[in-house]
């Protein structure tokens, strides 16, 4: 086997990048002959920032196209191909990771798949290394457990299972950190935004998806002060509307969910609007709607949106 690139999704959080970091020392350590390495198909937004210099761990180097370095790669943390690499087509996937839906996939040749309805990808990974008796450094599991507790709002949101839970803990406990002290301080930290414009902040945290014939963004900024955001929020329509235009998005949904008190509100522009607001019981007014309850892109918006979608 050449050379192989373990990665997750574009617009990296936390769990792509420390998924796609404990997916490489697992494959290199149960087999030492194999070249693979961790990339990123962007830079580590600044929570993520937060946790690789928390636990002294250097950040993946960036990538645009797998080829000509590597013929081989390893999903971790997505499965969807717009949401992959531009070249997904042209190389070999060889494993897969993830805790998401399946959807757009498709390949050439048989592939180790693992998917499973966790919170977080690293919940899996957790798993794969003590199928292996393995344990992950301690600098890796504080990446691991930062994932944990990013994807999962530090264990409140509804995609939280027992199973990350015990994850969470026992990795806590090899990185030598306080679950809930360190876990509120990350969340803190990846609420920060600075002085970021809009566009800049609607493409942090966003996927895209297709839902029957429409394609739809959904992006999400998690904070501490939804009312600072909400004051913005001409600002905020305005770039998901250029964005809409240029990208060729039917809706463009931006979730404001705050990380303390697991609540959100929802930003919305594109079309059918009624689409969203039977999906999600919301009701949208000027491009806003109170979310009451609704943190969870994958679990509370996607599934709905997609079944309405498809018999819209």
């Amino acid at each position: 086997m050449s050379k192989v690139f373990v990665f997750g999704h574009r617009n990296p959080d936390t769990d792509a990048i420390a998924s796609a970091l404990a997916m490489a020392y697992l494959e290199r350590t149960l087999d030492p002959s194999v070249d693979v390495e961790a990339v990123a198909l962007g830079e580590p937004g600044v929570e993520t920032r937060y946790a690789l210099d928390h636990f002294g761990v250097d950040a993946p180097r960036v990538i645009e196209r797998a080829r000509p370095e590597a013929d081989g790669v390893i999903l971790v943390d997505h499965n969807e191909r717009q949401q992959s690499v531009a070249d997904v087509a042209d190389v070999t996937v060889h494993k897969v990771v993830d805790h998401h839906r399946i959807a757009n996939f498709e390949t050439a040749a048989p592939l180790w798949f693992r998917a499973e309805p966790v919170g977080c990808t690293c919940t899996i990974l957790h798993r794969m290394f003590g199928e292996n008796d393995l344990t992950p450094p301690a600098d890796l599991a504080g990446m691991m457990v930062s994932a944990i507790v990013s994807d999962t709002l530090l264990l409140h949101s509804p995609t939280t299972t027992d199973l990350d839970r015990t994850a969470a803990q026992a990795l806590a406990e090899r990185a030598g950190i306080d679950l809930d002290h360190y876990g509120t301080d990350l969340l803190r930290a990846g609420s920060d935004v600075g002085d970021a414009s809009a566009a800049e902040l609607i493409d942090r945290d966003a996927k895209s998806y297709t839902m029957g014939s429409a394609t739809v963004r959904v992006a999400q900024i998690n904070t501490v002060d939804v009312d600072s955001l909400l004051a913005r929020r001409d600002e905020f329509l305005a770039a998901m509307n250029a964005e809409a235009r240029q990208q060729g998005y039917d809706l463009f949904l931006l979730l404001l969910t705050d990380v303390l008190k697991v609540d959100s509100d929802l930003l919305v522009v594109g079309s059918p609007v009624e689409a969203v607001e039977k999906a999600l019981g919301v009701t949208v007014r000027d491009g806003h709607a109170k979310a009451p309850g609704i943190v969870s892109r994958k679990k509370q918006i996607v599934p709905q949106l997609t079944e309405v979608l498809r018999t819209t």
